[in-house]
C-alpha cells in the first residue's frame, strides 16, 4: 500500500510545474483541479470553506472549524470576517469567529449558540497539486471544549457510494445508507462511530477522476459518515484541535489526483421535449476554455426503421465565455419536419427530441395538475391508483402564533396576536384548502395566492377543461386519475382560495403563514399526516388523553399575522383574478374572494408601488370600479417609470381603459424596457436575464417568461415572443452544466427525477413538480447536482414554480398553434 500511494504522489509532482497558482478570480487554479477558499458563504447548503473542485465537479466543500463532529442545518456557524489573498506566497488566508452574532438567537433561521467564543484564521497555501490547511487560533480552546472542536472537511456523498478508502492500513467501502453503531458522547448526544481512524486518508483510490489523499501532520483523522445524525449529511473527514495549541493547531496536507490535459468534455443543451417547427430552435455547446478544437456540429433525424441521416451540419457559432465555459450556438431554426431528431457535437451527444406541432399539446404541463398539485394538497388524502401520496394532514389546523416568538423558518410573531384569538388559543376553520411547500408542510398566503392567480390567469387565457382527478372536498379525499366531470384547474384554484378565505373570515385578516411549531415536526420527511395527531389540542387535558375531536397533544401548527400593506395588496390582486376564474364555478366562494380583495385594497395605507398597481388592474377587470381605472390614470407617470415591475400587469387593462394618453405613456415605456432586456439577455448565451446565485434561477426566469407572454400579447408591436419561448427551454434543458435535465420532473427525456420534495428521503420525485434549477458554486460553477437534499438546486416550492411553467407551456402551445 505504502509503495501504491508514493505512485500516486509521484503522479501527482509530475505536473506540479502547472500546479495550483491564484486565479484572477481569487481561487486557486490548474488544468483538472480548483481550490476555493471561502468564495462561498452558505455553510447550511454545504457552500462554503474550503471547497475542491476536481475535473469539473465538486467533490469536497464546507472545510472549516465546528463545534460538532457532524453539523447539521440549525448547528452553530462561524461568522466571516476579512479574507486574504497573497499570491505571493500562494496562499489565501480567512478570519472567522464564533459565535456568529447575526444567528445567535436572533435573525432569520436563528440557532442557539452555546457559551463559547473564540477567533481562529483557516490558511491555505499551495505547493504544486497538492494544498496544506491550516488552522490558527488567536487563543487556545478552552479546556472543557477539548475534544469537541475541529476541522471539518465534506465529502460529497452520491459520487461515493460503492467506492473505496484507505485510512493507513484499513479498507473499507462508502456505504449508500448510515450503519451503526451509534453512541452516546459527552453531552448525551447520539453520535456515530467513525468509519474509520488513522493519519492519511485515500478518497476512492480506484478512481483516476475523484482519488484525492489527506493527510495528517499532527492529530488523527476520523472518517464520518455524517448522514448518523442527519439524512442529508456528507461524508466528514475531521481532526479535532488539541489543548493550548495555537499556531498550526491543524494541518493537513490535501493531495487530489489530477488527469494531465484533462478537459471539460462538451455538453450540448437543448430542450428535453423538443421543439414546434415555427419556434426558434437553438442549441448552446458548452465547453473547457482551453478547448481550441471546434468540431461540426450535426443534426440527426431518425427513420421508422431506427437509421438515422444527417439533415445539417455545420461549424457552430462561436458565442463567447460565460462563467467559467466557452460557448458556441447552433441554430436549427429552418429545419420544420417533424420527426425524431438528436444533436451531435464531436463525442457528445443529446438524448433524442421530436420536432413537432403537438410537442407541447400533451404530457408537458398535465403532469403538475394531474400530479404535482395534487400531492401538495394539504388537509387531504391523497390515492394514486394502489399508491397513498400522503393521508388527511392537519386536520387540527391550527394555533395562534405565540407573541414576540421567532419561529425557527423565518416567521415572526409581533407584540401582539393582531386578531381576537390569544396566544395558542385554536382558531377555528383553518383545516380547510392550501398546498404543502416543498418538503416543509407550511402554507405561506402569498405562495397560497399566487398559485391561485397564475392558475386562474391560465385558466382564463387558454379555457382549459381538463379533468383527471376526483377532488371532494366535503370528504377531504383526492383519488389521481380518477375523473369527477369538474375541471380540475377550477377545483385546484378553489383549493387554495378556501385557505385564503377561511383564514381572513376567521382571523378577520390574512394569515402570514401556518407552520409546525418543532423542529422535530419540520424536519419530518415523508407523509405529512404523521406531523399532528389531526386532534385539536386542549390545554385542560393531559399529554396522553384524547377524545374523538380533542388532545392534550400540542403538536397543532402555528398560524401567524403580520402587518405587512404590500403582501396584503399583492395577495388582493390573486383574489380579485381568482374570483373570475370562480364565479360561475363555486359563486359564493368567488363573492368572498372579491369582497375580501376589495376590502383589503379600502384598508390600505401603503405607498404607490407595483403591488398597489396589480391589484388595482385586478380589482377593475373584475368590477369595472371607476375608482380603480381613476386611480391607474391619475398614476400614469409613475407607473411608466416602474414599467419592468408591473407592465406585464397593465397592458391587460389597456383595451379596458380606452385612454389614448394612458396607452402612449405605457407604449413608450415598454419600448424603453425592451431595450433593458435586450441587454440583459446579451450577458449570457441563453437569451434570458439570468444572473446566476446560490438559489437556482429557474424560478425567476419562468416568471419572467409569464410577464413576457402577457408583454408580447398587450404589447405585439414591442415584443416578439421569443423571449418567453427562450425561457421555457431554459428550463427544459438548456441551461448551464454538465447535467442538462428538464428542471420540470418527469417532464422530456431528461429530467430531475432526485429532487427536494416530501419524498427526498426516498431518492425520488413527484411528477410535474419544477426545481429551483442550476446554481452557482461562486465565484464561476454552475451546479445542479444528483442530491435530493439541496433545497437551492432541487426544491419544489409553491407560488410560481411549477404552476409558472405550466401556464409557459400552455402560452407556448397556444401561440405556436394559434
Amino acid at each position: 500500500m505504502k509503495r501504491f500511494l508514493a505512485i500516486l504522489f509521484i503522479a501527482s509532482s509530475v505536473f506540479a510545474q502547472g500546479g495550483l497558482k491564484i486565479n484572477d478570480k481569487d481561487y486557486f487554479e490548474m488544468q483538472g483541479l480548483n481550490v476555493m477558499v471561502f468564495s462561498d458563504y452558505y455553510p447550511d447548503g454545504h457552500q462554503t470553506g474550503v471547497t475542491v473542485i476536481q475535473h469539473g465537479v465538486r467533490v469536497a466543500a464546507n472545510g472549516d472549524v465546528r463545534l460538532e463532529p457532524t453539523p447539521g442545518q440549525w448547528s452553530p456557524m462561524p461568522a466571516v470576517g476579512k479574507r486574504d489573498i497573497d499570491k505571493n506566497n500562494n496562499q489565501i488566508s480567512v478570519e472567522l469567529s464564533y459565535p456568529d452574532p447575526k444567528k445567535d438567537k436572533t435573525g432569520y433561521n436563528p440557532i442557539d449558540y452555546p457559551d463559547l467564543k473564540f477567533k481562529y484564521h483557516v490558511r491555505v497555501k499551495a505547493e504544486g497539486v497538492s494544498f496544506r490547511i491550516y488552522v490558527d487560533l488567536d487563543e487556545p480552546l478552552p479546556e472543557k471544549w477539548i475534544g469537541k472542536v475541529g476541522f471539518n472537511f465534506e465529502l460529497f456523498p452520491e459520487l461515493l457510494y460503492g467506492k473505496s478508502y484507505m485510512m493507513d492500513d484499513a479498507v473499507g467501502i462508502f456505504p449508500r445508507q448510515t450503519n451503526g453503531p451509534m453512541f452516546k458522547d459527552s453531552d448525551g448526544d447520539f453520535q456515530i462511530t467513525p468509519m474509520a481512524e488513522g493519519k492519511k486518508l485515500v478518497v476512492a483510490p480506484e478512481s483516476d477522476e475523484q482519488r484525492m489523499t489527506i493527510e495528517s501532520v499532527g492529530g488523527k483523522l476520523l472518517l464520518i459518515d455524517g448522514s448518523g445524525k442527519y439524512n442529508n449529511g456528507w461524508f466528514v473527514v475531521r481532526s479535532l484541535i488539541p489543548s493550548g495549541k495555537t499556531k498550526d493547531a491543524i494541518e493537513w496536507i490535501v493531495t487530489p489526483n489530477v488527469i494531465p490535459n484533462w478537459i471539460y468534455k462538451p455538453v450540448v443543451q437543448i430542450s428535453q421535449v423538443g421543439y414546434h417547427p415555427a419556434e426558434p430552435k437553438i442549441a448552446v455547446i458548452e465547453t473547457d476554455v482551453r478547448d481550441a478544437n471546434t468540431s461540426e456540429v450535426q443534426l440527426l433525424k431518425y427513420d421508422n426503421d431506427g437509421k438515422s441521416k444527417v439533415v445539417l451540419s455545420t461549424l457552430p457559432e462561436s458565442w463567447g465565455n460565460f462563467l467559467r465555459y466557452k460557448y458556441y450556438k447552433f441554430d436549427f431554426t429552418k429545419i420544420e419536419e417533424e420527426g425524431l431528431y438528436q444533436i451531435k457535437y464531436g463525442n457528445s451527444q443529446t438524448a433524442p427530441f421530436e420536432i413537432s406541432k403537438n410537442v407541447y399539446a400533451r404530457n408537458v404541463w398535465q403532469p403538475t395538475l394531474e400530479y404535482f398539485l395534487p400531492v401538495q394538497m394539504c388537509h387531504m388524502r391523497v390515492n394514486d391508483r394502489y399508491r397513498v401520496w400522503h393521508g388527511l394532514c392537519h386536520n387540527d389546523d391550527a394555533l395562534m402564533a405565540p407573541v414576540n416568538h421567532n419561529h425557527f423558518d423565518g416567521y415572526f410573531q409581533g407584540p401582539s396576536t393582531l386578531t381576537k384569538y390569544k396566544p395558542l388559543e385554536h382558531v377555528p376553520d383553518l383545516n380547510v384548502g392550501g398546498w404543502h411547500d416543498a418538503g416543509d408542510y407550511d402554507l405561506r398566503v402569498e405562495s397560497q395566492a399566487g398559485e391561485v392567480q397564475i392558475l386562474s390567469l391560465a385558466y382564463e387565457e387558454f379555457k382549459i377543461d381538463y379533468d383527471e382527478t376526483t377532488i371532494d372536498q366535503k370528504e377531504k379525499v383526492v383519488e389521481i386519475h380518477q375523473p369527477d366531470g369538474k375541471p380540475d384547474i377550477l377545483q385546484q384554484i378553489e383549493h387554495g382560495a378556501l385557505s385564503i378565505v377561511n383564514g381572513y373570515k376567521s382571523l378577520g385578516r390574512l394569515y402570514r403563514g401556518i407552520i409546525c411549531p418543532t423542529l422535530r415536526q419540520y424536519t419530518l420527511l415523508g407523509d405529512g399526516t404523521n406531523m399532528t395527531d389531526n386532534l385539536v389540542y386542549s390545554p385542560t387535558m393531559k399529554p396522553d388523553e384524547k377524545t374523538g375531536l380533542n388532545s392534550g397533544k400540542p403538536d397543532d401548527r402555528y398560524v401567524f399575522t403580520e402587518n405587512n400593506p404590500r403582501r396584503e395588496l399583492s395577495v388582493a390582486a390573486c383574489l380579485a383574478t381568482g374570483y373570475r376564474a370562480l364565479k360561475n364555478f363555486n359563486p359564493d366562494l368567488a363573492n368572498d374572494c372579491l369582497s375580501i380583495a376589495e376590502e383589503i385594497w379600502k384598508n390600505d395605507a401603503g405607498a404607490m408601488d407595483g403591488f398597489k398597481v396589480d391589484a388595482a388592474v385586478e380589482l377593475y377587470i373584475s368590477t369595472k370600479n371607476d375608482e380603480y381605472k381613476n386611480f391607474l390614470l391619475s398614476n400614469a407617470d409613475v407607473i411608466a417609470k416602474n414599467f419592468r415591475w408591473c407592465g406585464a400587469s397593465v397592458g391587460k387593462i389597456l383595451p379596458l381603459l380606452k385612454d389614448d394618453s394612458f396607452k402612449s405613456k405605457m407604449v413608450e415605456a415598454a419600448k424603453a424596457y425592451k431595450k433593458n432586456i435586450d441587454e440583459l439577455q446579451k450577458e449570457n448565451p441563453y437569451g434570458v436575464p439570468y444572473h446566476p446565485d446560490i438559489w437556482g434561477a429557474g424560478w425567476d426566469i419562468q416568471r419572467f417568461g409569464v410577464d413576457q407572454y402577457f408583454l408580447h400579447k398587450d404589447f405585439p408591436e414591442v415584443f416578439s415572443d421569443n423571449y418567453m419561448l427562450n425561457a421555457l427551454n431554459f428550463v427544459l434543458g438548456c441551461h448551464p452544466g454538465s447535467n442538462t435535465a428538464s428542471f420540470a420532473s418527469g417532464v422530456g427525456s431528461k429530467s430531475v427525477t432526485v429532487a427536494y420534495g416530501a419524498n427526498r428521503a426516498d431518492w425520488s420525485y413527484i411528477p410535474g413538480g419544477v426545481v429551483s434549477g442550476t446554481a452557482l458554486i461562486r465565484p464561476d460553477l454552475p451546479e445542479l447536482k444528483i442530491w435530493p437534499f439541496f433545497w437551492q438546486q432541487t426544491e419544489y416550492v409553491m407560488g410560481g414554480g411549477a404552476t409558472d411553467f405550466m401556464f409557459l407551456v400552455l402560452a407556448a402551445n397556444h401561440l405556436l398553434n394559434k
